[in-house]
């Protein structure tokens, strides 16, 4: 009586190996982006270790000046010379930006000078 070995021949398991790799490189490119770049904090903390002057146009077209003392994940405080600190919720901020010393002498003089009118 004569038996015959089962075994996988050497090119199906070359096969199956590659076909393996090539599911684990598709998988691998539909990652999709991670969700929380850090963009945001790193920006935050700059400003804030500086204390650089800022501006916050709220979403009613309102402008606040002042600098970040502090953030979390849904507000921020700002503090204001000669005026109360605010908390400023993110979702009600259009857009924000840093305030220019030279702008900031200009709005300065500009306020104790009468305009000029034509």
């Amino acid at each position: 009586m004569q038996r015959k070995l089962i075994r996988p021949d050497l090119s199906e398991v070359k096969e199956k190996m590659t076909q393996e790799a090539k599911e684990k490189e598709a998988a691998k490119k539909k990652m999709p982006p991670p969700t929380d770049t850090h963009a945001e904090n790193y920006y935050f903390l700059k400003q804030m270790n500086k204390k650089t002057p800022m501006a916050v146009v709220l979403a009613d077209g309102e402008r606040v000046e002042g600098y970040i003392e502090w953030y979390d994940r849904n507000c921020f405080k700002l503090n204001r010379e000669g005026a109360p600190n605010l908390l400023i919720y993110k979702r009600q901020v259009k857009y924000l930006f840093k305030l220019e010393q030279e702008e900031k002498q200009e709005e300065a003089e500009g306020e104790n000078t009468p305009r000029k009118t034509k």
